[in-house]
């Protein structure tokens, strides 16, 4: 059987829908994300805004991997900072939701690999901090690219020789895209920072320890079947590592 592999929903707002609870139109997710699980050989369902604990704790126990996509901003409150004044709009219920969802995978030693906002939660639930906002100087790199194609190569990664994220894609630089504002700043204890971009911004992390814990802060998901093939090589290292968690199951 393939891998199950859980993928975070945004909420989309807007008149609710008849008979919907919370105020919230829709829950969605990246189909861009669902693509590059599905080619690597993922089942993935979609884990919806509004669910109490007990439910995603009752969803996470039938997981082999957990995806943390991009997104909005966090909660500054969620690492203990006020609110920068260009801070951009945040969603309580999905960080209550991811933070809760990350720190069970990080836990339980569960696959589980955080894109762009999902590289951030991934940190915040490790006990790190954020850049509420990153303000480039004149010549530096530019990090908030979303006016360009999402698969525009924005600038160069480097990455720790012994990383995991460089023995996947077999280089110790590559160039990814860029849409975010925000950063990870401080690391937990688990933690190790293993890429940069030319500037020092944070864009990789890892949980040497763990099974598979990986945050990038690009969007590998905008990339892997175009402009960056090697990113395909992740979703694939991923996806093997759900199928190895998911051999430890009782009934495998």
């Amino acid at each position: 059987m393939k891998p199950v592999i859980g993928i975070t929903s945004h909420a989309i707002e807007g008149p609710a829908l008849p008979g919907a609870m919370g105020g919230i139109g829709r829950s969605s997710v990246s189909q861009q994300c669902v693509d590059a699980l599905v080619a690597a050989g993922a089942a993935v369902v979609a884990i919806p805004i509004g669910l109490d604990s007990a439910s995603l704790l009752s969803i996470f126990n039938v997981l082999d991997g957990l995806l943390l996509p991009g997104g909005d901003d966090i909660a500054p409150e969620r690492y203990g900072q006020e609110p920068h004044p260009l801070l951009r709009s945040v969603d309580p219920r999905r960080d209550e939701m991811e933070l809760f969802l990350a720190r069970q995978a990080l836990e339980a030693d569960l696959p589980v690999l955080g894109i762009c906002r999902g590289h951030q939660v991934l940190g915040v639930a490790g006990g790190g901090t954020l850049d509420q906002h990153l303000e480039p100087a004149p010549g530096e790199v530019e990090h908030d690219m979303r006016r360009l194609q999402r698969d525009f190569l924005a600038h160069s990664l480097e990455l720790a020789s012994d990383s995991r994220l460089s023995n996947i894609i077999g280089s110790r630089s590559t160039m990814v895209n860029s849409l975010h504002h925000q950063a990870v700043r401080d690391i937990g204890a688990s933690f190790r920072v293993t890429g940069r971009a030319p500037d020092g911004v944070i864009e990789a992390i890892e949980v040497p320890a763990h099974r598979f814990a990986v945050g990038i802060q690009s969007h590998p998901e905008c990339t892997w079947n175009s402009t960056a093939p090697q990113f395909a090589l992740l979703f694939q290292a991923f996806v093997e590592a759900a199928v190895g968690r998911r051999a430890l199951r009782p009934s495998a």
